[in-house]
């Protein structure tokens, strides 16, 4: 299993909390994975949003068949063993010449998951870089315990409660994480990171993978999870099926039904009930 990554990068993701990039497909593979999402935008009648950018792979056979990649998944092993779920997965998209940002913040915030042992593959379906709003990163960050954080539910925060670190980021620090179509970084669930803008006449899609080692569990309600490699003996997770074709009824229903058990575990205390709440990101907030 696994021996995807060097030793060297596994020695830099211990060290730094992130790597990258790594090749996980052909650009033009990247490329045909856009232009999929984009068809169903456009039989649709605009972006995706709402609780249609979480799980996404419940929703679409190639998302299924994405987070199942073998080149991704054996990274992930590298670092975290041969008994992986897929816990969740989310789309940030960030529109052309758009406000929509992501505040610095750590992913392990409200995910009520037992174990900081979670590792995010977010993977580039277009170039993402410094100038269209790339995601950024403080090295080393992910060694810390749990940071506070407050919620400001802003406006343009792509955050499902526009959560920020409550203590002063030394932004000289950050490192700007760029990708290609195809490429991937893997970071881990503690990091603080977060990106600006993108000013760009282009959108800036990526898509994020969180994986987990299977004994973990969720503590904070009921989940469910994709089993992507080897066994779950734990079965801590009520196990998610795979889908066979787009947008299928069953499937649709499913995910709403995972979508709005989900939220009540992401904006408990809140009051905020739903990803399509007006109060949480309803143009596409995600529970990073």
């Amino acid at each position: 299993m696994g021996n995807v990554l060097t030793q060297a990068q596994v020695d830099q993701f211990r060290r730094d909390g992130c790597v990258f990039p790594i090749r996980v497909m052909s650009e033009a593979d990247a490329l045909a994975l856009r232009g999929r999402l984009e068809a169903f935008e456009a039989e649709t009648g605009g972006p995706l949003g709402g609780d249609l950018r979480h799980k996404s792979h419940l929703l679409f056979a190639w998302l299924g068949d994405l987070v199942r990649e073998s080149r991704i998944v054996d990274a992930v092993a590298d670092l975290y063993g041969a008994d992986l779920l897929c816990w969740t997965t989310n789309f940030f998209i960030k529109e052309a010449r758009n406000p929509a940002f992501v505040s610095w913040h750590q992913d392990s915030t409200y995910w009520g998951l037992s174990e900081p042992d979670v590792v995010t593959a977010w993977v580039a379906f277009t170039p993402s870089n410094q100038a269209n709003g790339a995601m950024q990163f403080i090295p080393g960050t992910h060694t810390s315990d749990q940071i506070p954080h407050r919620d400001t539910f802003a406006r343009d925060n792509l955050l499902t409660r526009g959560q920020e670190v409550a203590v002063d980021v030394d932004e000289s620090k950050a490192v700007t994480i760029e990708l290609q179509p195809g490429e991937m970084s893997l970071h881990h669930v503690r990091l603080v990171h977060g990106s600006p803008p993108n000013p760009s006449d282009d959108r800036r899609i990526g898509f994020a993978i969180r994986y987990i080692p299977t004994r973990l569990c969720q503590v904070a309600g009921d989940d469910s999870a994709t089993l992507v490699r080897g066994v779950d003996v734990h079965r801590h997770f009520e196990p998610e099926p795979r889908p066979s074709r787009d947008m299928d009824p069953e499937f649709v229903a499913l995910h709403k039904r995972i979508a709005e058990r989900n939220a009540r575990i992401l904006y408990r205390g809140t009051g905020v009930q739903s990803y399509n709440d007006p109060r949480s990101r309803r143009t596409g907030g995600s529970p990073a």
